[in-house]
């Protein structure tokens, strides 16, 4: 029995090109090799449109094709009947495929030929396979519906944030056999992604952004779509993009408070999916592995479905995460003795400095300052969400429901960076500083234009 065309996505990872007949008015025949093949839907493929070839003149004067498609681990061969519906050159589905494009430019070494144009949408009017005997199909991996269920009881038995986070790193690791990933969110203005959680890598990289529409992540973002690359990728490398745009940008100088993102260093297999509630975007859950082809339609599948169960659990975390009453103040012992630290906070920027070492800025380094300022005052170590999110000093936009993000971020990027400061939670929507040296608390005016 003939699949279907969920039955034979794994045609279109690209390990090996497909081919396309299309035919001239006249009748002549003609054959070329597609860059990309994108499933749609059951019934829709997309095919890249790059060059104004004979190719594209037949299919405008003749909407109909026959494509050849090959099974990269069996061999089966399967012809697809195919009729030319459209061109979209905007969008999720020409961002994606303009992405996966990328890489496959980039791996061939011809990132200045392979530009997308445009996908052009087909409807598969009929597949038939080829006679032939393929190969036996390998086993799967793993059962991803399991992993699936198994990830879908994590989430739910997490009590906080920080908790989703981590059920949602060790789901991946251990019923997903997945080692390399992160979960980034949507800061408070929807301009950019920052690192709040992440696994597998030698730097954490929490509290590093990428800005929308920059990489694999911050496409996915930006057009709320899943992306997906099986081979090695330079061009859409999230980490040297955004670096690289810094630098181009006159911004060399301020790299010093850039948190460089975490990622493999040859990094041959990318999947970023949107994490979304309803229709709001939340982050982007990310993975990546050192193979070629680790990531298949289906993990794209799975994945999706996990992420969409992380973005319903974070939305119903902020709207829970500040029930608690605002804590009653609190002295604290005197920290142990030495010199002092000096902490520089530049209001800027919000970037706060312990000596010479960055640790934070915007939302959270002032979140930091603040505490450290009452701490400073008054011997304050008690504080409670709530009231944190209607200071003034901090100036979080209204709307905004990131704060028990940013501290989960500040008590991480406090810990990587062996500070003599720390967050303890000591409730739900409550927190303790903890300050064990003496402080020096220095505050940078901005400059005035």
């Amino acid at each position: 029995m003939t699949p279907g065309l969920d039955g034979i996505r794994e045609c279109f990872d690209g390990t090996v090109p497909g081919v396309m007949a299309t035919c001239a008015p006249d009748g002549t025949p003609n054959v070329a090799y597609l860059s990309q093949t994108e499933y749609v839907d059951p019934e829709h493929l997309a095919l890249s449109f790059q060059f104004f070839n004979k190719t594209r003149q037949n299919i405008l004067a003749n909407p109909q094709a026959r494509l050849l498609l090959i099974h990269p681990q069996t061999a089966a061969m399967y012809r697809l009947t195919l009729r030319y519906l459209r061109t979209e050159t905007e969008g999720p589905l020409f961002e994606r495929m303009r992405a996966k494009l990328a890489g496959i430019a980039s791996h061939t070494g011809m990132s200045g030929v392979f530009r997308l144009k445009g996908s052009d949408v087909y409807r598969v009017l009929a597949i038939e396979q080829v006679p032939g005997q393929p190969l036996p199909a390998p086993p799967p991996r793993r059962n991803l519906l399991a992993a699936v269920r198994a990830g879908s009881q994590r989430l739910a038995a997490a009590t906080d944030l920080a908790g989703l986070l981590e059920a949602m790193l060790g789901a991946l690791r251990e019923a997903f056999d997945i080692h390399h990933a992160m979960v980034l969110l949507l800061d408070e203005d929807g301009q950019k992604l920052f690192t709040l959680a992440s696994g597998g890598y030698e730097r954490s990289g929490i509290g590093s952004e990428i800005p929308l529409g920059e990489g694999v992540i911050g496409v996915a973002a930006r057009e709320r779509t899943p992306i997906r690359i099986a081979h090695m990728t330079g061009e859409y490398a999230y980490g040297r993009a955004v670096r690289d745009a810094l630098a181009q940008g006159g911004l060399a100088g301020r790299l010093e408070t850039e948190i460089p993102p975490p990622g493999l260093p040859e990094s041959r297999s990318q999947l970023a999916v949107p994490v979304t509630a309803g229709r709001r975007l939340l982050g982007v859950l990310y993975v990546e592995s050192p193979q070629d082809l680790r990531f298949g339609y289906d993990d794209e599948d799975a994945l999706v479905t996990l992420a969409a169960q992380l973005g319903l659990a974070i939305a119903a975390f902020r709207e829970s995460a500040e029930v608690a009453e605002p804590a009653a103040a609190e002295t604290c012992p005197a920290p142990a003795g030495g010199p002092p630290v000096a902490v520089r906070h530049y209001a800027e920027n919000d970037s706060v400095f312990f000596g010479e070492d960055y640790l934070i800025k915007g939302v959270a380094g002032a979140i930091l300052w603040t505490l450290l300022r009452d701490h400073a005052e008054s011997g304050r170590t008690a504080f409670a969400n709530r009231e944190l999110r209607v200071d003034p000093r901090i100036r979080l936009p209204e709307l905004s429901d990131n704060l028990e993000a940013r501290l989960i971020l500040l008590e991480r990027r406090l810990v990587e960076r062996d500070a003599c400061v720390r967050l303890e939670k000591t409730g739900r929507g409550r927190f303790r500083l903890c300050v064990n040296r003496p402080l020096q608390l220095v505050d940078v005016p901005a400059t005035r234009a």
